[in-house]
């Protein structure tokens, strides 16, 4: 098996078109054509990791965090990125980071937080733009259904909780062949009018090559009209963010004592109390101030995120609880996510999780 292989299997999870524009996601370091003799799995990747990874017969490392985020101009070890790079580089061992692509993943990060914390009735709580697209065209009317049901299985049509969705227009096309031409209807060099059929369908961006190898193999005409366009709706299968219930509401003092045992965290800074039961949760793995205000927009009764500043906590406005776990602490579980995904899609292969802990942390 080639590390292509196992990445093809992790964007089946978090396709990177999910990552978000200043992220630095895929394979860092390493080719792709390379085989893989072991697979080890980590939040981030230093040189410890490495080590770690040496002493396993691991080649690839699996990471949440991009050790490469911003430009590198030179490899000199000056820092810890450039040690972790060389180190990496000298040893043969690649490195592929997730990062926010596994966030916008609807089965990612803060899915897996929810989970943890047992919240029901979940959906995104930052539904993702720039991820649709709009595929229309136009085909004879007796092989319509064929061609759709091709586009569907090829991934169109998926609008939330129901799949095989699309729109169908009955019309007239005309069209003309020049002497090069060898139309499937009529002849060449004459006009032709032919009752046709519009078809319209949603897809995911990720899915466009799919979709237009079906769309070319099963239409029928010798040159297929189709066009493409963007759609600047929100996806509510994909974004940041998850929002659920707690199925018994707890006091704000319990919720906090409930949400410390289960995030195996050593502390929890948090907003004034409010005196309010804690039924509807709001979670972002990572650091997620800046889903404050969609938290409380969605009617949350407390928000679990991390990396807080001192004037985030004033957002509360006395109606939310928000409660900072620590980065490290809302995403400890993320490794374990890619571990359970990868051993479902390969069966007898090493793939290991890392012991170490990368948190850089401590409390006194």
């Amino acid at each position: 098996m080639k590390i292509k292989d196992v990445t093809t299997f992790l964007e089946e999870l978090a396709p990177l078109n999910y990552a978000e524009d200043f992220d630095n996601v895929g394979l860092l370091v390493g080719n792709n054509q390379t085989e893989v003799t072991g697979i080890l799995v980590t939040l981030d990747t230093l040189e410890s990791t490495i080590d770690e990874a040496i002493s396993k017969n691991c080649n690839l490392i699996i990471s949440f965090h991009p050790i490469i985020f911003s430009g590198i101009k030179k490899l000199i070890g000056n820092n810890y990125v450039e040690k972790v790079v060389i180190k990496a580089i000298q040893n043969n061992v690649a490195i592929y980071a997730i990062h926010s692509a596994l966030d916008n993943s609807s089965e990612g990060v803060s899915a897996k937080i929810a989970k943890v914390l047992g919240l029901e009735n979940t959906k995104i709580l930052l539904p993702k733009k720039n991820i649709l697209k709009k595929l229309t065209t136009y085909i004879q009317n007796n092989e319509s259904i064929k061609l759709r049901n091709a586009l569907f299985d090829a991934g169109a049509g998926n609008i939330g909780n129901y799949d095989n969705c699309s729109f169908s227009i009955s019309g007239k096309g005309t069209f003309r062949g020049n002497e090069k031409s060898n139309p499937t209807l009529g002849e060449k060099g004459k006009m032709h009018l032919e009752k046709e059929v519009q078809i319209s369908v949603v897809f995911e961006v990720k899915n466009e090559e799919n979709i237009l190898k079906a769309l070319n193999e099963h239409h029928p005409y010798e040159e297929v009209a189709y066009e493409i366009i963007s759609i600047e709706n929100s996806y509510q299968n994909v974004g940041m963010g998850v929002i659920g219930e707690l199925s018994n509401p707890l006091d704000e003092r319990d919720f906090l004592h409930y949400l410390k045992n289960a995030m195996k965290t050593d502390c929890i800074r948090h907003s004034d109390f409010i005196n309010k039961k804690i039924k509807k949760v709001a979670v972002l793995g990572g650091s997620g101030s800046f889903a404050i205000s969609a938290a409380k927009k969605a009617g949350a009764d407390a928000y679990v995120s991390a990396d807080f500043k001192y004037h985030d906590f004033f957002k509360a406005e006395n109606n939310i609880l928000l409660a900072d776990i620590g980065h490290y602490e809302s995403e400890q579980f993320t490794k374990n996510l890619i571990v359970d995904f990868l051993n479902k899609k390969i069966s007898n292969f090493a793939i290991i999780l890392s012991e170490k802990s990368t948190n850089p942390i401590y409390y006194l």
